[in-house]
């Protein structure tokens, strides 16, 4: 592996992490919506990484080469429900409808996503430290 990659699989973590903490944004500020509907609530929302994959022409075998965003899928959970007969977005049985937007589990994911981000840039601060460390070998 070049040290050349490193850059590009660090990148790519940033990349995956910031998406994560977009959808940890969406889903901290929708979690007190309300709706009349089930099928128009806001749902949580969390992404889907794959790792991207490098065939090896000697050993016949994959390597790693970062990873991107498969995609964003939404909770099943089911949604909270209340009793609320007088609010105005009440449905004919006096019912609203919130996200299923855990409050604890956004926190946490959003500690990990910034933890996650934080160690690639230490890995590419550190990738160019060697790199210019072997500049200097020359010298």
């Amino acid at each position: 592996m070049s040290l050349y990659n490193i850059f590009d699989i660090a990148g790519s973590g940033m990349s995956a992490q910031t998406t994560r903490l977009n959808l940890v944004a969406s889903n901290m500020a929708n979690a007190d919506t309300v709706s009349s509907s089930s099928n128009e609530t806001y749902r949580a929302r969390q992404p889907v990484f794959a790792a991207v994959l490098q065939d090896q022409m000697s050993s016949h075998q994959s390597a790693a080469k970062g990873v991107h965003v498969k995609g964003v899928v939404e909770s099943q959970a089911p949604l909270r429900q209340e009793y609320a007969p007088q609010h105005p977005m009440a449905n004919e049985a006096g019912y609203i409808f919130k996200p299923n937007v855990n409050m604890v589990e956004e926190m946490a994911n959003m500690m990990s996503a910034s933890q996650s981000y934080k160690n690639n840039v230490e890995m590419l601060n550190t990738a160019k430290q060697l790199l210019q460390q072997t500049l200097k070998i020359g010298q």
